[in-house]
C-alpha cells in the first residue's frame, strides 16, 4: 500500500473541501441571487465586499475622488504668483527642466485675477467662483509632486502608486480594505463623464486583487450601466438561467478545484443581478427637488455643466448608499482636456466652467446634509503645468510642483499647505509624494498604509509600495 501511495489523491484542502461539498461561498451566492432578494444573502456577509474593521477610527467612510484628467494649471487656479506678471514675457531666470515637448517659451503670466475667499482668506483664482465660496471648507495642497511627466504614467501613478500599468487602483485598494457599506452596488464606481484617461481602464483595475475591486465604470445618463434591462420576459425564465448558470459552475468546481476566480465571477454575478433593481432608481435624479437640481447645474445650458452636474448629483446618492469609493472623469468640452498646451484661456476657461458649479454643489450639499464630515473630497490631476509658455499661449507638463486640494473627511478646512517657488515651478515647502496622498487618504479611512497588503510575486505588496507618510498637519 505504501509503495502505490504516489496514485493516492493528495489530502483534501480546507478550501477545496469547502469547494467541493458546498461549491464554495460563491455558490452560495449564486443560490441566493436567485431566491428572495430582500434579505443580504451570504456571500456578501461572508465574501469580500463586507464591511470590515478599520485599524483605528476612521475620519471618513467615503471618498470622492474629482479627477482632473490631463493637469490643472495651479498658478491659473490655486497658487497665484506675483512674479509671473512682473517677468512677463522674460526668459526665465531658473534651469529649466526637461519638459514634455521641450518647447521653452518665456515666463507667461495668468490671464486671470485672485481673490481671497472666505474667512480663512484662501486664494482663488476668478475662474473658479464657485469653489471659492467654500474655501473655509478646502485645504489645498501647494507640493505636490509626481515622479512622471507624461499622461500615461503619470495617470498610473495618481492612480496606483506605480507608474506602469496593472496594479491596483487606489478604488480598489478602499475597497479590499474595507469592503462596502452598500449592499446593492459596488464598492468602486466610476462616473465616466466622456473621457477615458490615458491609461485607459487599467487607471480602475483591480490589478492582482480579487475581482470584485475593480472599477466599475458608469456612463452618464439615465442607462448608465449595458444590459441593465432583464431581457427575459419572466422572472422565472430569469431564474432557471441562473440554476443553469449554478449547474455549470459546479462542474467547474469540480473540474478545476480552485474556486477563486470562480466565486469572484459569482460575486459579480449575484451583484449584477440586483443592480438590475437598484441603478434605475439611482439613476432617476428627478426625485431630486428643483433647487437641488439647479444648484448643481443639471439643465445647464453649458453641456459639460449638466453632464458633470448630473454626475456629482449621483455621486451624492451613492454616498447615501453606502458606496465606499466614487471617481469622476471629466466631461468632454470639444478639447483636450485640462492639457493645454496652446489655447490656455479657452481650454481652462471650458473646463472650469464644467466642473466649477458641480463640484461645489456636491460640497455644500453634503455638508448640508451632515455628510461631508464622513466623505472625503480630493481634486487633483496627474500634474500641474509650467510657468514659462509653451507657443505663445499655453503651459507644458510640470510634475516638480502643483497643487491638489482635499475637503471633508477629517480634513482641516480653510488653509494651505507646502509651497512652491516664486514661479510655482518648483515645491519647496513640505515637499509631497503621491504615495504621502495615498497615505493620507487611507489614514482618514481608519487604514494604516503600512498594513494593509497582499502578498504577490514573492513580497507584501501595498498601494504606497515602499513610501509614504501621513500628512498629519491637514488632519483636523
Amino acid at each position: 500500500m505504501s509503495a502505490c501511495r504516489h496514485l493516492l489523491p493528495p489530502p483534501v484542502s480546507r478550501r477545496d473541501f469547502l469547494s467541493r461539498t458546498g461549491c464554495g461561498f460563491g455558490m452560495t451566492a449564486l443560490a441566493a441571487m436567485a431566491g428572495a432578494a430582500e434579505s443580504p444573502p451570504a456571500a456578501i456577509e461572508a465574501g469580500s465586499l463586507v464591511p470590515r474593521e478599520t485599524h483605528f477610527p476612521a475620519r471618513a467612510k467615503h471618498i470622492v475622488f474629482l479627477y482632473m484628467d490631463g493637469g490643472p494649471s495651479s498658478m491659473d487656479l490655486f497658487d497665484p504668483k506675483p512674479l509671473l506678471e512682473k517677468e512677463h514675457g522674460q526668459p526665465i531666470k531658473m534651469k529649466v527642466q526637461p519638459t514634455q515637448f521641450d518647447n521653452v517659451g518665456t515666463v507667461l503670466k495668468s490671464p486671470w485675477k485672485f481673490k481671497q475667499h472666505g474667512e480663512s482668506g484662501l486664494w482663488f483664482s476668478e475662474l473658479i467662483p464657485h469653489i471659492a465660496k467654500c474655501a473655509d471648507d478646502i485645504c489645498v495642497v501647494r507640493s505636490m509632486t509626481s515622479a512622471f511627466s507624461e499622461h500615461t504614467n503619470a495617470n498610473y501613478f495618481l492612480h496606483t502608486g506605480h507608474g506602469l500599468q496593472g496594479r491596483p487602483s487606489m478604488g480598489s485598494w478602499c475597497s479590499y480594505g474595507l469592503g462596502t457599506e452598500s449592499h446593492d452596488l459596488p464598492g468602486f464606481i466610476v462616473l465616466n463623464g466622456g473621457l477615458i484617461p490615458p491609461g485607459g481602464l487599467d487607471c480602475f483595475h483591480n490589478g492582482f486583487l480579487p475581482a470584485t475591486h475593480q472599477g466599475s465604470v458608469f456612463k452618464s445618463g439615465a442607462i448608465p450601466v449595458a444590459d441593465l434591462a432583464r431581457t427575459e420576459p419572466t422572472v422565472e425564465l430569469q431564474q432557471r438561467k441562473l440554476s443553469l448558470l449554478r449547474g455549470l459552475d459546479r462542474q467547474n468546481v469540480k473540474r478545476l478545484g480552485s474556486p477563486d476566480a470562480l466565486e469572484s465571477a459569482v460575486a459579480n454575478y449575484e451583484l449584477a443581478f440586483r443592480m438590475q433593481t437598484v441603478i434605475p432608481g439611482l439613476a432617476d435624479i428627478s426625485t431630486e427637488s428643483k433647487a437641488t437640481q439647479d444648484l448643481y447645474g443639471v439643465h445647464s445650458d453649458n453641456r459639460g455643466t449638466a453632464i458633470y452636474g448630473r454626475n456629482c448629483l449621483i455621486a451624492r446618492r451613492m454616498i447615501e448608499r453606502g458606496v465606499r469609493f466614487i471617481e469622476l472623469t471629466c466631461p468632454g468640452v470639444g478639447h483636450d482636456r485640462w492639457d493645454q498646451h496652446g489655447n490656455l484661456v479657452k481650454g481652462h476657461t471650458d473646463n472650469c466652467l464644467a466642473v466649477d458649479q458641480p463640484i461645489a454643489a456636491l460640497l455644500s450639499d453634503l455638508k448640508s446634509r451632515g455628510l461631508l464630515s464622513e466623505t472625503l473630497l480630493v481634486f487633483a490631476g496627474e500634474f500641474g503645468r509650467t510657468p514659462m509658455a509653451q507657443g505663445a499661449d499655453g503651459r507644458d507638463h510640470n510634475p516638480f510642483g502643483f497643487s491638489v486640494w482635499l475637503a471633508g473627511g477629517g480634513v482641516k478646512g480653510g488653509m494651505t499647505y507646502g509651497a512652491t517657488d516664486e514661479y510655482g515651478y518648483h515645491a519647496i515647502e513640505n515637499r509631497l509624494e503621491m504615495h504621502d496622498l495615498h497615505a493620507t487618504m487611507l489614514h482618514l479611512l481608519g487604514m494604516d498604509h503600512t498594513r494593509l497588503t497582499v502578498r504577490f510575486g514573492g513580497r507584501d505588496m501595498r498601494l504606497t509600495d515602499v513610501f509614504g507618510h501621513v500628512v498629519h498637519d491637514i488632519v483636523a
